[in-house]
């Protein structure tokens, strides 16, 4: 935790179960495929508990369920994330519950298996002809699989018109193919659409480069997992950020060569994220001790242009994250994030709305700062 120089209590603009709100409350979605429907659960226990999103960022699978929620009003999303999550989970069968681990991995990397050959329902499909044998320079001969099928689910499940002049900002981020460099895309800057979405979740080689104006995007997960630092760079007033991520940066020591897939893979995706929250909230200690140092000069030393100019730098908006992390069962390994059945959704989603539950029961902490106007990060789960 990181707290920041104690400030006047701080009017807030509602009360949410045991939780006050400040000015920006944003939810922030990371990529990661079938876990997306942890997100999900969450978005759902959120809604309950009277947590009102005003900004919602995501990457990839983070950004189609960010475009649900900017896209809907409330009382919709709920009805619209389900229904994309069941047409997603709708090939496979919903087996039953199985006695021992080792069975249920089994299962498990089956279900991985068929979404390899058969794709996600109203997400891709693959392509008949292999990329080897297609024509290069074309789509088809850039990815596996064909996220057509994303285009029209979206359009049917987002009002575009809501989703850029609501009162929900959303940005989504994703990486030029050409350039390397990464981009996001905002709806106070910029008019989104399905493209936008796509081209956010588009990793390769699985799934094609997708064109926006003139230029071609594949998955922002290619540079960062998280748009934290999106949201971070744009703040305007004190906020409290849930950032919801897919992979655990902590776990057990891996048993099985399955184990270590999974393991290598959660590294991979939640290192970036760590990385990012640890840097920002050393950023602010250090403004932080500034600050008090600035605090302790004389009147006259104050007005001079460079205190001023290190005042300006070191000034910044109180923010409180709170980490909501999905933490994997013993069976999911290293094609958690592949296998779209429709039991494991349910659970993932389950998973979402008990970590929700238990942060905001356990949220006094979180309470206190945001009244105080003090910036700290939390993560209120059970390990």
């Amino acid at each position: 935790m990181a707290d920041a120089e104690p400030q006047a209590k701080r009017p807030t603009r509602s009360r949410a179960a045991a939780l006050p709100l400040p000015e920006c409350v944003a939810l922030v979605l990371q990529g990661g495929g079938a876990l997306g429907s942890y997100q999900a659960g969450v978005i759902e226990a959120l809604g309950e508990a009277d947590v009102e999103v005003d900004w919602v960022a995501g990457i990839s699978i983070g950004a189609v369920n960010a475009a649900i929620v900017a896209g809907n009003p409330p009382e919709r999303r709920i009805e619209r994330l389900q229904a994309f999550w069941d047409t997603a989970t709708s090939a496979l069968p919903s087996f039953p519950i199985y006695p021992q681990d080792q069975v249920r991995e089994f299962v498990h990397e089956w279900s991985a298996g068929a979404v390899m050959l058969m794709g996600v329902p109203g997400f891709f499909t693959p392509r008949p002809v292999p990329p080897t044998f297609a024509t290069p320079g074309t789509p088809e001969a850039l990815s596996f699989y064909d996220s057509a099928p994303l285009a029209k689910t979206l359009d049917a499940l987002v009002d575009w018109d809501l989703l850029n002049k609501g009162p929900v900002r959303l940005s989504v981020g994703a990486v030029d193919v050409e350039s390397g460099n990464f981009r996001y895309f905002d709806t106070t800057t910029d008019r989104i659409d399905a493209r936008h979405i796509m081209a956010s979740g588009a990793l390769p080689p699985g799934l094609p480069p997708v064109e926006i104006d003139g230029r071609w995007y594949w998955d922002g997960g290619l540079v960062s997992n998280t748009p934290l630092t999106h949201v971070l760079d744009h703040q305007s007033c004190d906020t409290l950020v849930f950032q919801v991520d897919l992979f655990s940066a902590t776990a057990e020591m891996p048993r099985t060569i399955l184990d270590v897939a999974a393991r290598e893979k959660e590294i991979r995706f939640s290192s970036r994220t760590r990385a990012i929250s640890d840097e920002r909230l050393r950023l602010r200690r250090e403004r932080e001790a500034i600050r008090r140092m600035l605090a302790k000069l004389p009147p006259e030393l104050c007005e001079m242009p460079e205190v001023r100019r290190l005042a300006d730098e070191a000034d910044e908006w109180p923010v409180n994250i709170v980490h909501l992390i999905y933490r994997a069962n013993a069976w999911e390994g290293g094609a958690r994030d592949f296998e779209f059945s429709a039991r494991t959704m349910r659970e993932h989603w389950t998973a979402g709305r008990a970590a929700v539950d238990e942060t905001i029961a356990n949220a006094q902490l979180v309470a206190s700062n945001i009244l105080d106007g003090k910036t700290a990060a939390f993560d209120l789960t059970r390990r």
